[in-house]
């Protein structure tokens, strides 16, 4: 098992304002923010990392908040929607708290699966659900939000695409990914490597205008591998499928590949190792403001250019 891809790694996605987007995940969903750097191409843009307490892989979804970029839209060739798993039992409590914050929330269901969906302050389109499988990860909890509801980590992500098979057969054929139902148009992939953040949904609609990448669309999506010898591995599957893909980027928490799959979507495939305790205890992960290593001269000059956050 250990040489497979296990799941979701993390999910990248654009913001439009650094200290409402850390508010909105922290306050009112209760995630930690477990790392707080900088865009590696962009230092004077943050990079937020949100987790649970330990930011294990298939917990992290991370921000890079490019102030006043504007709204974006999501289309075909996009991750379109990010869904959360939540405990049992908690939909109600998710509700009455993002009604109590002015969010719109609807009510739905997915695969036989409750669940609500929502939009947060770019308009990312969110989704809670309650699993059909049991959910055992570790939570983040806050005084407001205790583990009977705290959010668990992803469930899944679904892509939507022009044309759905292209992409299903890069997720089955490189990704060890399995196609276990289909809805209409949509398809429903998953792997038994791993439990949780194992799931890829795919929604095929070629009447859809591609996306627009800006604040409230994903960037991309990661894939996990337990380390970077696995990660290479990978990248000679991907080659040898014929599709483009960069070499191994040291992103200080992770190792990562990526490449762009035929629908359009950006893919990453990232490592377990080293971890975001790297370059801090884990009481103190995301207090401190951390630099890569090729910015730490410029210390000074980054923080009087970044966002105030309090």
């Amino acid at each position: 098992m250990d040489n497979r891809i296990l799941g979701l790694h993390h999910i990248t996605a654009i913001a439009d304002n650094a200290k409402r987007n850390l508010d909105f995940y922290t306050q009112v969903l209760g995630v930690r923010l477990v790392k707080r750097t900088v865009n590696f191409d962009d230092p004077g843009t943050y990079h937020f990392y949100f987790g649970n307490e330990n930011g294990t892989p298939g917990t992290i979804l991370t921000f890079f908040p490019w102030e006043g970029i504007g709204q974006g839209t999501n289309g075909s060739g996009m991750a379109t929607h990010i869904g959360y798993s939540v405990p049992k039992g908690s939909l109600e409590f998710w509700k009455n708290r993002l009604n109590g914050f002015n969010v719109n929330v609807e009510e739905g269901e997915l695969f036989g699966e409750k669940m609500i969906s929502f939009k947060d302050p770019d308009g990312l389109q969110l989704q809670f659900i309650e699993s059909s499988n049991d959910d055992n990860r570790k939570v983040w909890t806050t005084d407001d939000i205790k583990d009977e509801n705290a959010l668990k980590g992803f469930h899944n992500v679904t892509l939507t695409l022009r044309k759905a098979e292209p992409t299903i057969k890069v997720l089955t054929d490189i990704l060890g990914y399995d196609l276990q139902k289909q809805e209409a148009d949509r398809y429903r992939l998953a792997t038994n490597a791993i439990d949780t953040a194992n799931i890829i949904d795919i929604i095929e609609n070629d009447k859809m205008p591609a996306g627009r990448n800006a604040a409230g669309t994903n960037h991309h999506i990661a894939f996990r591998v337990k380390d970077d010898n696995i990660l290479m591995e990978y990248r000679e599957k991907v080659l040898s499928a014929g599709l483009n893909i960069t070499p191994k980027i040291n992103r200080d928490y992770f190792y990562s590949l990526y490449f762009r799959e035929p629908g359009g979507v950006l893919f990453e495939i990232a490592t377990d190792n080293p971890g975001f305790t790297v370059d801090e205890d884990l009481a103190e992960l995301g207090e401190n403001l951390k630099l890569p290593a090729q910015y730490e001269g410029m210390r000074d000059k980054i923080e009087g250019v970044l966002p105030k956050l309090s």
